[in-house]
């Protein structure tokens, strides 16, 4: 993690259309756009590395225009991310082939408890892929970050430069719009 002096100078760099500046964002965050990216994705690498490239390009035309007053780097570079994510998931129209391959291989293939279970479980961690994309970026790695990455409520909101009661609120309402989108409504 970057701290907020050299977050300033990268920031001020990019503006600039500065090299160096590229270099040390790439450097300071692509692992991390990758792993989230693969989170998303459900690890396919060709699919991953090609959202990751389209990530780091559409980064690198807007770089010039990234202001500091809106928010992190981080939450800049990933709202690119999260962008193409959804972008995919709207091309491949991931959720019709899935069901149309679990009719198939049910019409088709004997009836054996392991292939329905492990096609359920697909099918379950696609939607919930697919539904993480359709939040607003912030609610999205807000939930990443707490339940697939464990980090914190402390942690995040140092982070988010925030407070963890603000936090835990976000969290909160992440949650619920979570629940709207993945199908079970709101509580």
């Amino acid at each position: 993690m970057l701290d907020d002096h050299q977050e300033r100078r990268i920031a001020q760099g990019l503006r600039e259309g500065k090299t160096d500046a590229w270099q040390a964002l790439y450097d300071a965050y692509a692992e991390r756009v990758w792993r989230g990216v693969a989170r998303l994705l459900g690890g396919q690498s060709a699919e991953v590395a090609d959202v990751v490239q389209e990530t780091m390009m559409a980064a690198a035309r807007s770089a010039s225009s990234f202001n500091p007053e809106r928010g992190s780097l981080w939450a800049w570079l990933w709202g690119i991310a999260h962008n193409h994510v959804a972008l995919y998931f709207r091309k491949q129209e991931r959720r019709d082939r899935l069901t149309q391959a679990v009719a198939e291989l049910a019409a088709g293939i004997e009836q054996s408890t392991s292939i329905p279970s492990a096609l359920a479980t697909a099918e379950q961690a696609t939607l919930v892929r697919a539904a993480l994309a359709e939040l607003p970026v912030d609610y999205e790695m807000l939930l990443t970050a707490y339940y697939l990455d464990g980090e914190t409520v402390a942690s995040i909101a140092e982070r988010e430069r925030s407070s963890e009661v603000a936090i835990r609120s976000k969290l909160a309402r992440a949650r619920q719009a979570f629940r709207a989108v993945y199908g079970e409504g709101p509580t």
